[in-house]
């Protein structure tokens, strides 16, 4: 995962995952996803998406495009939905993954200071605070 995020980052000269993820071809939507949702990854006909619940605020809008990202670097080839709260208790494998993607993508070029706590850095660099867990 360390070598695909920083030959990413590399490539890309950013960790914004909507300009990395454009920059690989993927196509970024909007969409009313109901109450459990918060972003989707699917590819239909050689074509890749990452379709974003359009009522979220643009840290949670940012995380989960860097998210579905990871699923498109991590899990070629499998679509997965990204459920809300109920699943960060009882994600899988895929889940987690691409979670702790999210989090060193949108933390790598700002690494935690010796007298900061995760949350702090969580705060500064506009990352959901309810994912602190996937930073180690």
């Amino acid at each position: 995962m360390d070598k695909t995020l920083k030959k990413l980052i590399r490539q890309f000269k950013t960790t914004d995952p909507f300009i990395i993820s454009v920059g690989l071809g993927i196509n970024i939507r909007y969409a009313d996803l109901g109450d459990q949702t918060r972003g989707i990854y699917y590819r239909k006909l050689r074509r890749r998406f990452i379709v974003i619940h359009e009522n979220l605020d643009e840290y949670w809008q940012r995380f989960v495009c860097a998210h579905e990202l990871g699923h498109d670097r991590l899990h070629p080839g499998v679509s997965r939905f990204w459920l809300d709260e109920q699943s960060f208790y009882n994600v899988g494998k895929f889940e987690r993954q691409a979670n702790r993607f999210a989090v060193r993508l949108l933390t790598a070029d700002d690494p935690i200071k010796a007298d900061e706590t995760v949350e702090e850095l969580f705060k500064r660099q506009g990352v959901p605070i309810e994912l602190q867990q996937f930073y180690y």
